[in-house]
């Protein structure tokens, strides 16, 4: 039952109880059917009793009109109904004694009782309601049956506006952030979307913000960057010199992370993947990262892919970059085994679970470890892409292994 949805169980409900209903009525039916004929014969028994046990009983007489009324009958022109008895009438009843007898014939709209006496003849129209049990409880099955469906039609016209907001609530999380939810109603649900509603407005306000706060602070961070390395420059001591372009590098690094995880987390960020191959793949790679070859050593089969080339090579640029610069020796490797690429750099293992270093400047622990915003722009970078990001460490070769699946 957890996966079925409101409606549809509903649906379930409401068709159990039209089952149940209906069922009820058949039994009802079935089982007074036979009560109800025996009944019947009982009471054309007892009128054929009373007009053939009376040897006196005048045709115009006060006691045979008091006889019509206690048994509801009226007596009417045999002629007028002759046709309609014999082409439609069948028998259901016949009775017999020395005064003459009596036949009860049911024709599709009506009962007729004929008294055939030895002093005159009678054709009497049964007034009593044929089978009004019948009807009794039609009624009431009708009755049932009409507010099942308009409860099941109220119940449904409740669960439109959820369904509604529930359509738009995805829109939402697919990134469609200008989605407006519009619900006037009093009830739960309109207010479950006002409140909905302010808050994708206040996401809105928040994101606007942030993007805002982002590009002003990389803006002013950049300039002085810039005139300091320019002043560098002019500092003669190589050491020095070296130690404060390092420290201007990395900043403009943690600068250039910063705007490249702003455009992967963002709603409306879709890769811009075409056909390509590895190899092509792992060249930018190693334009981007803009370091001495020998730092790193490749060793891929190449393959075809359909994937957006610059994210992929940012993604395994951030691999080796972590490599080359926290492993003891400064080096890393690149292999290719099977749909996995796999990034070796010898080093002590991760204390705790990758989950853990793939979340952003959590804590100082992960900076001082330099499993910041690299690993993080990993994470998200290939989940955009629909590949799997692992970590094992290599016991035997003494290697930290970060693994890119690619199906």
């Amino acid at each position: 039952m957890k996966n079925v949805s409101v409606t549809t169980f509903i649906h379930t409900i409401f068709i159990i109880a039209i089952v149940v209903l209906g069922a009820t009525f058949f039994y009802l039916l079935s089982s007074g059917k036979e009560q109800r004929k025996l009944q019947q014969i009982n009471r054309y028994k007892m009128i054929s009793d009373t007009f053939l046990t009376r040897e006196k009983l005048d045709k115009n007489s006060v006691t045979l009109k008091k006889l019509y009324k206690k048994y509801g009958l009226e007596p009417i022109d045999p002629e007028k109904v002759k046709k309609e008895i014999e082409t439609q009438g069948r028998t259901i009843f016949s009775g017999r004694s020395v005064y003459g007898n009596v036949r009860v014939f049911r024709t599709p709209k009506h009962t007729y009782i004929y008294v055939d006496r030895y002093d005159y003849l009678l054709m009497l129209l049964d007034k009593q309601p044929q089978d009004y049990i019948y009807k009794l409880l039609l009624t009431i099955a009708t009755i049932l049956g009409v507010l099942l469906l308009f409860m099941y039609v109220m119940v449904l016209r409740k669960l439109y506006p959820l369904k509604k907001l529930h359509r738009q609530i995805e829109q939402f999380a697919a990134g469609d952030l200008e989605v407006k939810i519009e619900e006037s109603g009093d009830d739960e649900i309109g207010k479950i979307a006002r409140s909905f509603d302010k808050a994708i407005h206040h996401i809105k306000q928040l994101m606007s913000s942030k993007n805002l706060f982002m590009r002003n602070i990389m803006h002013e961070l950049k300039t002085p960057i810039t005139k300091g390395r320019i002043i560098v420059e002019t500092i003669d001591d190589p050491m020095a010199k070296q130690v404060l372009t390092n420290a201007f590098e990395r900043m403009n690094e943690l600068i250039s992370d910063l705007a490249e995880v702003e455009r992967i987390t963002m709603y409306n960020f879709a890769p811009e993947k075409e056909d390509t191959t590895l190899q092509k793949v792992l060249e930018r790679t190693e334009r981007v990262l803009m370091t001495d070859p020998e730092k790193y050593t490749l060793h891929y089969t190449d393959r075809p892919l359909h994937t957006d080339v610059k994210l992929l090579a940012l993604v395994l640029k951030n691999l080796l970059d972590n490599g080359i610069k926290y492993s003891p020796d400064h080096h890393v490797n690149l292999v290719t085994v099977g749909n996995r690429i796999e990034v070796r750099s010898v080093g002590d293992p991760l204390k705790e679970d990758l989950s853990y270093y793939i979340e952003p400047f959590s804590q100082e622990e992960k900076r001082s470890h330099g499993f910041g915003l690299g690993l993080y722009i990993v994470a998200n970078i290939l989940e955009k892409l629909g590949y799997g990001f692992r970590y094992r460490y290599d016991k035997e070769k003494g290697e930290n292994v970060f693994e890119v699946v690619m199906d």
